[in-house]
């Protein structure tokens, strides 16, 4: 059995769990409700506050697909309860970053600032010009979010300059040496 589908989801004050026939689980809470649909070999079975997840065989898709559905359905109650985030730091001569509206403008070192607008239930702020704090209820997407943004300018290995996650290690490499020597 999956050790992460026997794992029951504890529901905190203010969250509640549904699911219809569909085998769609809703959840709502002080955040915001978010839904998900779950393949019809997973029963959800809600005790309470307590959410138990079961499989009806023991192929290795629905065993799999157990502790899958286990982790969003806790994703999803994490998030209308607690949100999540992610922080991006900007590295660079010249490069920074500034909400105007409901956009992000990010001058990263093109011709051209680049505009990111702010998604359904995806909130960017500016703490300072060279951080970046993208949050929601939604884990995927503000992982995707976040991603989307550092793609536009990723680190380079020499200088380390670019768009990174605030804990990301960056691995740098040692320029040319070889003509420092020469006469």
């Amino acid at each position: 059995m999956s050790r992460i589908g026997k794992k029951e989801i504890i529901l905190p004050d203010g969250v509640t769990v549904s699911v219809s026939e569909d085998n769609i689980v809703s959840v709502n809470g002080t955040l915001g409700s978010l839904s998900q649909q779950i393949d019809k070999s997973i029963s959800v079975v809600s005790e309470g506050n307590i959410i138990k997840l079961l499989r009806s065989g023991d192929s290795p898709t629905e065993k799999a697909k157990h502790g899958l559905y286990r982790s969003l359905i806790a994703n999803m109650v994490d998030g209308v309860s607690k949100g999540f985030s992610k922080d991006l730091e900007i590295k660079g001569v010249g490069y920074k970053a500034q909400k105007q509206g409901n956009k992000l403008v990010l001058n990263l070192g093109f011709s051209h600032p680049v505009e990111v607008v702010e998604e359904d239930n995806i909130k960017l702020e500016c703490p300072t010009v060279t951080q970046i704090k993208v949050s929601g209820i939604d884990k995927q997407k503000v992982g995707q979010v976040a991603a989307k943004i550092r793609s536009i300018r990723p680190v380079e290995p020499y200088h380390g300059y670019g768009v990174r996650y605030a804990n990301e290690q960056v691995l740098r490499k040692v320029g040319k040496t070889a003509a420092k020597g020469k006469k």
